[in-house]
């Protein structure tokens, strides 16, 4: 699914299951709590913290869709086609960068 359809997708689930958008301040205080925790997640799964027993059931792929999920809510509430914009910056990038990651020595 794109971008797009997924921000449709959102919409509709709000539209059916939620009642209406939380207001951008709640959604950007969720969305930093989920990327704590898929902070925690890799910290302590790939970094140099041990991992809790409670935490090796944590599921990296759902800590990330729920981080995708707020930020389409957050796309969809403010009307910022998210697909035009990650298309626009993939392009930037693209431009930008290209002969930087591959000049860069550490990258080899």
């Amino acid at each position: 699914m794109d971008i797009q359809n997924s921000q449709l997708a959102v919409d509709e689930w709000i539209k059916s299951h939620g009642v209406r958008y939380f207001n951008e301040l709640t959604n950007m205080a969720q969305l930093t709590e989920e990327v704590g925790e898929v902070a925690r997640i890799i910290a302590r799964r790939y970094g140099e913290q041990s991992e809790k027993e409670s935490d090796k059931d944590k599921d990296l792929g759902e800590e990330l869709a729920d981080v995708v999920f707020v930020v389409l809510c957050l796309a969809n509430q403010t009307g910022i086609d998210l697909q035009k914009s990650f298309d626009k910056k993939l392009d930037l990038k693209t431009k930008r960068d290209h002969d930087r990651h591959q000049n860069n020595e550490k990258l080899k």
